[in-house]
């Protein structure tokens, strides 16, 4: 099992760019807190297409449907973001466990720090930052028969079952830290 720990002084494994647009903010043009977790997801899931990862969803050599929940979510808000802000919200870590993939990640606003217009160095102020745990779960696609009504009473109250992380998908992530711990290695030599 590899484990890595959060470090913000290196730059992160993964980091793209959302638009704040009216629909991710309440009355007063400031984004709501739950929106904080919908960049987080949507920048996971930009990695994992970045990865060659199909998102979500597997399928098991048995046609079984796995995929991830989140389990834990641990935010801290720093500064609120505002209508039609660019940030940049980034994975900064991963833990990878057993049955799930830790991630720590954090939303930064960019803010322009020299007068050249044409290649201007950007500053960036943390707004929040999050810990949040996906766990690996594999859809129960057939009820088990067994009492009266037709259908058991653990199927109906348990529809998903932990698993662990599909090995090729372990892989894919291991790689990827793996090669930026490298490249951070060989960026802090120079």
């Amino acid at each position: 099992m590899t484990t890595t720990t959060p470090n913000t002084m290196t730059s992160p494994l993964f980091s793209t760019d959302y638009h704040v647009y009216i629909n991710h903010t309440d009355a007063g043009g400031i984004v709501y807190h739950a929106n904080h977790l919908v960049f987080f997801e949507n920048c996971r899931r930009d990695w994992f297409t970045k990865l060659g990862l199909s998102g979500y969803f597997m399928h098991s050599d048995t046609g079984q449907v796995q995929h991830f929940v989140v389990s834990q979510a641990q935010l801290k808000y720093k500064k609120a973001i505002l209508l039609d802000e660019t940030i940049d919200v980034r994975i900064d870590n991963v833990e990878l466990k057993p049955a799930s993939i830790v991630f720590y990640q954090s939303i930064h606003r960019r803010l322009p720090t020299d007068t050249d217009t044409n290649h201007p160095p950007l500053q960036h102020t943390l707004l929040s930052s999050g810990k949040i745990v996906i766990a690996c779960v594999q859809n129960q696609i057939k009820p088990e028969p067994s009492s009266t009504d037709g259908f058991s009473t653990q199927a109906a109250t348990a529809p998903m079952q932990p698993i662990r992380v599909p090995e090729a998908l372990h892989n894919t992530i291991q790689q990827a830290i793996t090669q930026h711990s490298h490249n951070s290695d060989l960026y802090s030599q120079s």
